[in-house]
């Protein structure tokens, strides 16, 4: 088995996530006294929250990139963000380090081609929607990217930052995430991406009307694929 390298903490529920559905999958495929070889390094999520300026991302990046240094040195054979955000610095991080850092709209972008959707809505906190690090990735497979309005995007990036970060889900915040996935798919969504690892976590337990791509689960199964020696 190959030991995974997680940079987590970024949020740490989410965090947890990750540890439970890697250790569950290994477990699941090896035999229930399985579990995955990994070493986590988990960050303090108030030094890494989204920065508003090209300064602080660079800052951001330069942390990373140290963590995925140290897990390298410490016998970590691929790189795991835990999180979507971070994937803004995902080509920094990559370039620090000579093991794979698996990406984790690679990841989507393949179950999303798999299931055969051609345009899908994107949550996510602001970078992940307004920036092109994630929507890139996806338009390599011939997917299209809709995201939501302005107003839209200023409340699902505070609720993330203010409430799901946090640990906080409100049955007002499920109501208000279900009808802006009702608008994209109004505008031709045939799926929704549920582009922050802490979205699956509000809606847990809810019957979407619309298909949804749970970003963590998908690299959760790549991190598996790898450390099980499946994929390089």
């Amino acid at each position: 088995m190959r030991t995974l390298g997680l940079i987590g903490g970024t949020t740490w529920h989410s965090t947890l996530e990750y540890y439970r559905g890697i250790n569950a999958q290994v477990a699941a495929r090896r035999g229930e006294l399985s579990s995955a070889e990994l070493l986590l390094y988990s960050v303090d999520f108030a030094a890494f929250q989204p920065a508003t300026d090209p300064a602080g991302w660079e800052r951001i990046a330069r942390g990373f990139a140290d963590i995925a240094r140290r897990l390298e040195h410490a016998g970590a054979k691929c790189i795991v963000l835990c999180a979507n955000t971070a994937h803004i610095v995902a080509d920094s991080v990559q370039a620090s380090v000579a093991v794979p850092l698996l990406h984790i709209a690679d990841a989507t972008a393949e179950a999303v081609a798999a299931a055969g959707l051609s345009r899908v809505g994107l949550l996510g906190t602001r970078p992940t929607m307004e920036h092109t690090f994630f929507s890139s990735r996806l338009a390599k497979r011939g997917i299209a990217t809709l995201v939501p309005d302005e107003a839209e995007r200023a409340y699902i990036h505070a609720s993330i930052l203010g409430e799901l970060g946090r640990g906080v889900f409100t049955p007002e915040t499920r109501a208000r995430y279900l009808a802006i996935g009702d608008r994209l798919a109004g505008r031709g969504a045939q799926g929704i991406i549920l582009g922050c690892t802490e979205i699956p976590m509000l809606l847990t337990g809810t019957a979407c009307p619309w298909p949804t791509i749970d970003t963590m689960e998908h690299h959760v199964r790549a991190a598996v694929a790898f450390a099980l020696g499946e994929s390089t």
